[in-house]
């Protein structure tokens, strides 16, 4: 489920389910939506040297990252080496023991300067995380209802936009126990996508599907680059996916960051660690001449 943040505020509440969710508050607005509600625009990351372990078991040493506005930016390694931790730093989920995280040059854990822009993120889980009682349509449009972001028929014209972008126009009457794995994984892209958050993660999109399903999922993360301007992280042990979607690519092991570059560079690298992740990963990918 995606989150808001106004000036990087996050809101206070009991759960999980509260701390992905909050946001807006209830309004009364003019107009068809309230007036925060914009166009999303990519925003920059730069992390620095941080730091983090759980119970004396150091996950994350020293990582150092900068992400461009407007890029998709994946992050590559071994089950255990703490890529989905990383996420959870970035939307705040977890608080590092040392470092910091910047998002438009705005620590993330700090009181916004005066000047900061409000920015919005939203996290695609690994599980989808769709609500089995409500339909397509109503899982796309909760927060917007739930916040009273917009009025009715507002919400109603960007379910079908969000559904059209990721493929899935027409189908807001589906219950989500007739979807396939890969139309949950679109459905909740556009559930993400209908908070016009400037900054999307992704925490192991291709997770439990099939390559041709993977596949598809990749040509709709690339298709929306050309449609919505915001920032994309993906975290993945599919190298392949991460290879074909992204402008850059870091991967990341137990010491820390090991390698960054684009596609072409990762595939050409002479590194050990990641030739051996290379070649174990997708038994044998050659490195461009």
């Amino acid at each position: 489920m995606g989150l808001f943040t106004p000036n990087g505020r996050n809101g206070r509440g009991g759960g999980l389910f509260h701390k992905l969710t909050h946001g807006f508050t209830a309004s009364i607005f003019e107009g068809e939506c309230i007036a925060n509600y914009g166009e999303s625009r990519g925003v920059g990351i730069r992390i620095e040297n941080l730091h983090k372990s759980f119970n004396g078991n150091h996950v994350l040493r020293g990582i150092d990252l900068e992400i461009l506005p407007g890029e998709i930016f994946s992050i590559i390694g071994p089950s255990g080496t703490g890529k989905s931790v990383l996420l959870k730093h970035i939307v705040r989920l977890e608080r590092p023991d040392s470092g910091r995280i910047l998002i438009d040059g705005n620590d993330i854990l700090e009181p916004p300067r005066p000047e900061a822009r409000d920015y919005r993120y939203s996290m695609v889980f690994q599980s989808s995380a769709l609500f089995n009682s409500l339909s397509v349509g109503e899982n796309v449009g909760l927060w917007l209802r739930e916040k009273r972001i917009c009025n009715e028929g507002r919400i109603r014209r960007i379910i079908r936009d969000k559904l059209r972008l990721v493929g899935l126009e027409g189908k807001e009457e589906l219950r989500t126990s007739e979807l396939s794995g890969g139309m949950r994984k679109r459905v909740a892209i556009a559930r993400s996508l209908a908070m016009n958050p400037d900054l999307l993660l992704y925490d192991e999109p291709t997770a439990e599907l099939d390559p041709v399903t993977s596949d598809e999922l990749a040509r709709v993360i690339m298709n929306l680059r050309a449609k919505v301007d915001l920032t994309t992280i993906i975290v993945s042990h599919d190298l392949n996916f991460a290879l074909y979607v992204s402008d850059r690519v870091a991967m990341i092991n137990e010491q820390g960051i090991v390698e960054i570059g684009t596609p072409s560079q990762i595939k050409a690298s002479q590194n050990p660690v990641v030739r051996n992740f290379i070649y174990t990963t997708t038994k044998g990918i050659k490195g461009e001449e």
